[in-house]
């Protein structure tokens, strides 16, 4: 072996606290690390004569702590390696598997290095914080690191410590993210020193104060008790997951029990174009009603397959996420992506391959292959023409657009009036109608789009017309096409 490190957990308090192993490996050590001076057995060492050095030097020489954690494992491996016959250790604020990077560091580098490892554990923070804030972890726990957070993770039916607060910064991070699940003054805990005589104090604030207090640093420690309201509770995807489950149980509702998966069919479609809608009139609040409303068709049928035992709604959410890792390279891989279309042409590409991959002959898949048969029509003959137009079929400008726009009119035209010739009328209006899709890509507009406008305006002008009329007191069938057209002309003016 290339030497050894010893790695000593100080605790989370003073001397008192230490194990008595510990105690005897700091005592022999023939070089003694601490990671910080910034503790409280530091006094017990000078005050005993026992040397040491410190690496807080390098928190000021780095801007990044994985820099000043990597600068501590480097001297420490070259130490070892240059003084293999010396006990080093290396002496870490609580326990050493709790909280402490460079111990990882040293966990995945020793070994490298041939350099034997030996840890020792001590009091960790959480001891005493247990101890001192007086809750059970059993009732649920979790421990955030807050250089961390990590929001979509964040668990508030459970007891959660947040550590690592060294600055007003990180402490205000905390306090934004926790304001998206907490009022402003949601009571907080802090503790700092805790167990230390003399230094331990306790404080209840609230949540908006917790960047204004200080005392940060690697003593400092922030409890939010759990919470078991339900309006933080059904703020969470899981809930959701829960109720879903509830409604189709053999104790639920019976109208949900009932349901399957064609019975429900029309209603996905119903609840997408009702999220349409709220886009339109640019409705944030209708919107998230809505897009619960979705999202709840998705859950249902999801449950019907969990109950069946094919999957469930959380493989579904692990196939989604697959794909959009998979299918964005320039943004989790190694590719690049300089504008939205060749971050489009990516994923084309690897939509082609994965085809290829699941045994489709891709070679012989027809160019207009991937559009689905229930799409509304506009939508779909958009999408049909614009597959067809990136292999070559289609017109070169506007104007042939326009020439053939004029031939199928006049081909309507000639079977408008003809006896027995409603099949003809049919496909004449139907070519129509897909010239006009064709001539709004030349237009870059999207026909489904357009056509919602003109309906939206539609109602608005026949609204005011509705309302007029209510207001001379007059019915529809009081009134003739004359004033309606002359109340259509005052709605063109509102």
């Amino acid at each position: 072996m290339k030497g050894s490190i010893t790695v000593v957990g100080l605790g989370s308090g003073d001397e008192s606290q230490l194990t008595l192993g510990a105690l005897r490996r700091l005592e022999q050590a023939d070089v003694l690390y601490l990671r910080t001076q910034h503790h409280p057995v530091t006094a017990y060492l000078r005050s005993s004569g026992i040397a040491y050095r410190s690496f807080d030097d390098l928190y000021e020489a780095h801007d990044q702590f994985h820099e000043v954690y990597s600068a501590i494992v480097d001297r420490l491996v070259q130490e070892a390696a240059a003084k293999p016959d010396r006990q080093i250790v290396y002496a870490v604020p609580g326990h050493p598997q709790v909280a402490e990077a460079t111990v990882q560091m040293l966990r995945a580098r020793a070994p490298e290095e041939g350099i034997e490892l030996t840890i020792l554990g001590g009091e960790s923070f959480l001891d005493q914080a247990f101890l001192r804030f007086g809750f059970d972890p059993l009732d649920g726990f979790q421990l955030v690191d807050a250089t961390k957070l990590d929001l979509y993770r964040f668990e508030p039916t459970i007891h959660t410590i947040f550590a690592q607060v060294y600055d007003n910064l990180t402490a205000s991070d905390v306090k934004l993210k926790l304001m998206e699940w907490y009022p402003d003054d949601h009571p907080v805990v802090v503790g700092h020193a805790l167990g230390v005589a003399g230094e331990e104090v306790i404080r209840k604030i609230p949540l908006y104060e917790l960047d204004r207090i200080g005392g940060y640093g690697n003593l400092l420690l922030v409890w939010v008790p759990r919470d078991d309201r339900e309006a933080l509770r059904n703020k969470s995807f899981d809930r959701l997951h829960e109720i879903v489950a509830i409604l189709r149980s053999p104790g639920g509702c019976p109208w949900d029990r009932e349901q399957t998966h064609t019975s429900i069919r029309k209603n996905l479609i119903e609840e997408t174009y009702e999220v349409l809608e709220t886009i339109d009139e640019d409705d944030p609040d209708h919107m998230r009603e809505e897009l619960g409303d979705l999202l709840l068709q998705i859950m249902l049928h999801a449950q019907m397959e969990q109950e069946v035992g094919t999957f469930n709604v959380y493989d579904v959410i692990e196939a989604l996420n697959e794909k959009l890792i998979r299918r964005h390279p320039h943004v989790f891989g190694d590719k690049s992506a300089g504008d939205a279309e060749e971050a489009l042409s990516n994923w084309e590409a690897i939509k082609k391959e994965e085809k290829r991959q699941s045994g489709q002959d891709v070679e012989r898949m027809s160019v207009l292959a991937g559009v689905p048969k229930d799409l509304p029509g506009l939508m779909k003959a958009l999408k049909l023409q614009k597959k067809a137009a990136k292999v070559g079929f289609d017109w070169d400008n506007s104007r042939d657009v326009w020439a053939k726009l004029e031939e199928e009119l006049q081909e309507l035209r000639e079977v408008m009036d003809e006896p027995g010739k409603e099949e003809e009328r049919a496909d004449e209006l139907g070519d129509l109608l897909f010239v006009i899709v064709n001539l709004s890509r030349f237009l870059k507009v999207d026909p489904e789009e357009a056509l919602a406008r003109t309906n939206r305006k539609f109602m608005r002008r026949f609204a005011y017309i509705e309302e007029q009329l209510r207001l001379r007191g007059k019915t529809f069938d009081q009134t003739d096409l004359e004033e309606m057209e002359e109340l259509w002309q005052e709605a063109k003016q509102v």
